[in-house]
């Protein structure tokens, strides 16, 4: 688990996120490494904590440096992979920008974190990797996979890796609910590009919540859900705009885009422990990992598994309850 006074490391620190999780852990104590390519991400880190300095330490280098990222590694206990290039639209017309920083970046602080010995790295993965229809998705499932494999690169070395599984982060940079929020300011229609279109939704807190237990927690090779509602976009359009009646223009599928999202497949489910409100779906290359390793799956032997996968189109919330989530994130006046 993560020990205080230890050094934290976050890649992706000025994303919406990293910053988060940059805030959370400075405010329990933590020596954290914010790491970004965005010279003006860090800059704004550093005026926004700039009473916390003894604690912040800012490195402005991209995850497709790997010497860079093992500079930064010294001495560090925990790494939190958040970088990465996460629009579907954008990724569909640079597939090859994508592969870089999804894959290769995550092949790097693989190594990296090895070659510096740090003892636990989560990665920050999306529903979209689930069955993907989209470059970035397909990006992030490598990215799970390579994670996943990656206790067994790790060999000798004590580093541990495992994954956490959003599904949309509520009003993060880029969101579906900042482009309502812009659209309803100007006065003009919200674009839907389908009626029937659901999503997954959860709030940053809950968000920032799942990469610290994960952390924790985690033996290694798992990836961590958290049991997150789902909703119509309509519904959330309505609860956003305020009113019963409100305009909107139907625009279409972008590429890569699907109608559903899914948190676990039907393959998964078999081998998903529930704990409560969070899934963990067990690695299926237990039997290749170290005899210590899978002598601590135990810890998970007793939980009951998920027997149907999870699906955004299916126990959607009702209009109240999608009222009631963006409340409770303070999302709505």
């Amino acid at each position: 688990m993560i020990l205080m006074n230890k050094r934290v490391l976050i890649t992706g620190a000025c994303g919406s996120v990293g910053s988060a999780l940059v805030q959370r852990l400075l405010d329990e104590g933590f020596t954290v490494c914010a790491f970004d390519q965005s010279e003006d991400g860090l800059f704004k880190l550093d005026q926004e904590f700039n009473d916390r300095s003894d604690q912040l330490r800012l490195f402005l280098g991209d995850v497709r440096d790997r010497e860079r990222l093992e500079l930064a590694m010294e001495e560090v206990n925990t790494v939190f992979h958040c970088a990465a290039l996460k629009h579907v639209y954008l990724s569909e017309y640079n597939p090859f920008e994508a592969m870089q920083t999804n894959i290769i970046g995550t092949h790097n602080v693989i190594q990296a974190s090895v070659s510096a010995d740090v003892e636990r790295v989560v990665l920050t993965s999306s529903d979209k990797s689930v069955n993907p229809t989209s470059t970035m998705g397909a990006t992030k499932l490598l990215g799970e996979r390579l994670f996943t494999a990656a206790n067994n690169y790790a060999g000798s070395h004590k580093t541990r890796f495992a994954s956490v599984r959003f599904g949309n982060v509520l009003n993060s940079n880029g969101s579906v609910l900042q482009i309502f929020k812009r659209q309803l300011n100007k006065e003009l229609p919200l674009t839907i590009t389908s009626t029937d279109m659901t999503r997954f939704f959860l709030s940053m807190s809950q968000a920032v919540d799942l990469c610290i237990d994960a952390s924790k927690r985690m033996v290694g090779g798992e990836i961590f859900v958290k049991n997150m509602g789902s909703c119509n976009i309509m519904s959330l359009a309505k609860a956003v705009s305020g009113s019963g009646q409100f305009q909107f223009t139907e625009i279409g599928h972008k590429p890569g885009e699907k109608l559903y999202e899914e948190l676990v497949t039907e393959s998964e489910a078999p081998r998903t422990a529930i704990d409560g409100n969070t899934y963990i779906v067990l690695s299926d290359m237990v039997d290749m990992l170290s005899d210590e390793l899978r002598s601590e799956y135990a810890v998970y032997d007793d939980l009951p598994r998920l027997t149907d996968p999870l699906r955004s189109d299916e126990s959607l919330l009702s209009e109240t309850e999608v009222v009631s989530m963006l409340r409770a994130a303070d999302l709505l006046i």
